[in-house]
Order: structure tokens, then C-alpha cells, then sequence
């Protein structure tokens, strides 16, 4: 069992810790630091977790063996670094920081260190995810042509004015940084290295921040990518797939439906028909505790995390392109495509 604590422990934080109190056999949360302890102890004592007086008591702790980071974006770095030098293992919650930079800062120490070193990015894990994945694998897909994206959700408008998440400095990109990261890891994975970008960001709530974003993207494959992301309207959740050989569609919140639509076989002799979907229900799955597993087998097992750290980094790559194209509407070109 690794035995990990947490650090932060707003609504992303407990939710954490929540996903494996009680309800896993690899990792377990023993210790906890917050800035706000007022606002901690009622969910700390509930969950049976100490919480320490700093995070600098955390790290020359011996019996911690991993410290899980649900901060602010702005100190991933500084606090991972701490961590490398303690060596404990790091799971940072995604962006791993706020530029390619810093974030192959944090990577270096890491290696240097030997500890694990993992980016929360939490979709990787649904099985709506693993099963694109397959067809995508075994051909059933065919040639990646273009990914369409759409993740929203209404949290500006709960958000108060002077919580971190509020910060221009925190959200780059605007709704980029909250949930877009997610889809242009998604397409990542499938398509590979990134060539171009085109980044437009708006305001349609009175917060500090921009909570609006859409993104085109160009791969080096040839294939195309569009990302709509907002935090100023309802939730929701898409991603789509085209291939050579059919589309792949994830939907709803929680990712629980997959649909596969094959290209035609025949040509058509009067209306346009399709082949009959194939629709897969996958109810109910705990992304964030099967991203904390994965965490920990790679702990205690070697096993390699799945989220590939040079993915990571490419997506900072992407990050930083997007964020300077919001700036000044150009297309930015991705360095090392």
C-alpha cells in the first residue's frame, strides 16, 4: 500500500481523496496539508486523515512515500520540485505548471530523483476512452482524419471573484486551462505532434478571466483538430473521432456513451444511408481513482504510468502556442511538431 498525502483540498482535492478512502488496496491518504485548515477539519476528520501544520512537515515525513498535488496551477512547480528533493513520488493534478519551460523543469528533477512522477489527467482512464483506443488500434478507424471536441461546464458561475481559480494568471487560454487540456490530450494521444494552432478566447461572465475558448489545431499526420471549451454554460462532454474507416463518438458529463459508425460499404443508389451504429454504455466509473491506482502500481510495481510524460510535454508545447495565438490571433506554429 502507498501511503500518500494530499495537498489542497478544495472540491478537487477531496474528491481525491474521496474516490479511494476505503476503496482501494494500493493507495491510501494518511496525511493532509491545506492552506485554509478551517475550512479542512470537518472532511479531514470524517476521513480519518491528520492534517499537518505545513508542507515542508509532509516532506521530511518517512513514512509518506508520495505527496498528491491538487494546488493551484501556479505552485505545481515549486512544490514538485520540493517533493523531488525529499524523494517522494508526485502526482500532479493537470497542467503539471503553467509553461514547457517550467514543466521540463519539474520532469528533470524528477528523473534525477528516480520518483515516479504522474499528471492527472484523468480521462485517459474511462473505458469510453479504452475503446476508441482499441478501434483505433486494431484499424477499425482507419486513418485519423479529424477530431472534434466539446467540453463545458458551468463553474464560473460559482466560482467567487477572489478564489485562485478566478486569476487570469491561473487560466491562460482561458477555459483552456480548466477543462480544454483534457481534449487536446485526447488528440495528442491519437494524432500525434501538433504543427499549428489558432486560439480565440472570450468573456461572457463578469469574472477576472477570459471562461471561453476555441481552438483549431493542424497535426503533423495531416489530420485536423477542433476544441470548443467554456466554464460559462452547461456541462457537457464530446468527442469525436473521424477515420478512414468510421467515426468514434464519446458523449455526455461522465463519458458513459460510446457510439461507432462505420463508413459505408455499398454506394448509395437514392438517399444517403448509414450502416447501423454500435452503442456502448459504460456507467458509473471512477476516472479519479483509477488514475490514483495507476499511480501507485507505477510506485510499487514499476508499471509505466499511462499517461506518457513526453505527451505531457508536447502538450505544454501545444499550451504554450495556444496561449500566445489567444494573445494575438495569429496561427502559432508548434516548435517541435
Amino acid at each position: 500500500m502507498i501511503r500518500a498525502a494530499i495537498v489542497g483540498l478544495g472540491r478537487w482535492g477531496r474528491s481525491l481523496v474521496s474516490s479511494v478512502a476505503g476503496n482501494s488496496d494500493d493507495i491510501e491518504f494518511v496525511l493532509a496539508y491545506t492552506r485554509t485548515r478551517a475550512n479542512a477539519e470537518d472532511f479531514c476528520r470524517d476521513k480519518n486523515i491528520p492534517l499537518a501544520g505545513s508542507y515542508e512537515q509532509i516532506l521530511v515525513n518517512p513514512d509518506i512515500d508520495a505527496v498528491v498535488l491538487a494546488t493551484p496551477h501556479s505552485q505545481h512547480q515549486a512544490q514538485a520540485l520540493a517533493a523531488a528533493a525529499a524523494g517522494k513520488h508526485i502526482f500532479v493534478e493537470k497542467p503539471i505548471t503553467l509553461d514547457l519551460a517550467s514543466a521540463h523543469v519539474v520532469v528533470d528533477a524528477a528523473r534525477k530523483a528516480g520518483v515516479v512522477l504522474a499528471v492527472g489527467l484523468a480521462r485517459r482512464f474511462h473505458p469510453s476512452l479504452a475503446a476508441l483506443r482499441a478501434r483505433v488500434q486494431d484499424g477499425r478507424l482507419g486513418k485519423v482524419i479529424a477530431m472534434v471536441a466539446q467540453h463545458t461546464t458551468s463553474t464560473a458561475h460559482f466560482i467567487a471573484l477572489d478564489n485562485w481559480r478566478a486569476a487570469p494568471e491561473e487560466a491562460p487560454g482561458g477555459a483552456l486551462t480548466a477543462v480544454g487540456v483534457h481534449a487536446l490530450d485526447h488528440m495528442i494521444e491519437f494524432s500525434g505532434r501538433v504543427r499549428d494552432v489558432r486560439c480565440v478566447t472570450a468573456r461572457n461572465y463578469p469574472g477576472r478571466a477570459d471562461d471561453t475558448t476555441t481552438i483549431m489545431l493542424r497535426f503533423a499526420s495531416g489530420a485536423t483538430g477542433l476544441i470548443f471549451c467554456s466554464v460559462a454554460t452547461a456541462t457537457n462532454f464530446e468527442f469525436t473521432l473521424y477515420g478512414s474507416n468510421g467515426l468514434a463518438e464519446i458523449s455526455r458529463p461522465d463519458m458513459s456513451r460510446l457510439r461507432f459508425a462505420p463508413t459505408a460499404t455499398v454506394a448509395p443508389t437514392g438517399r444517403v444511408s448509414a450502416p447501423p451504429d454500435e452503442i456502448f454504455e459504460h456507467s458509473d466509473f471512477d476516472t479519479l481513482r483509477a488514475e490514483l491506482v495507476a499511480f501507485a502500481r507505477a510506485i510499487r510495481d514499476g508499471e509505466s504510468y499511462p499517461v506518457p510524460i513526453e505527451d505531457v510535454l508536447h502538450g505544454m508545447e501545444v499550451f504554450d502556442a495556444l496561449v500566445e495565438s489567444a494573445k494575438n490571433g495569429a496561427i502559432i506554429a508548434v516548435s517541435s511538431p
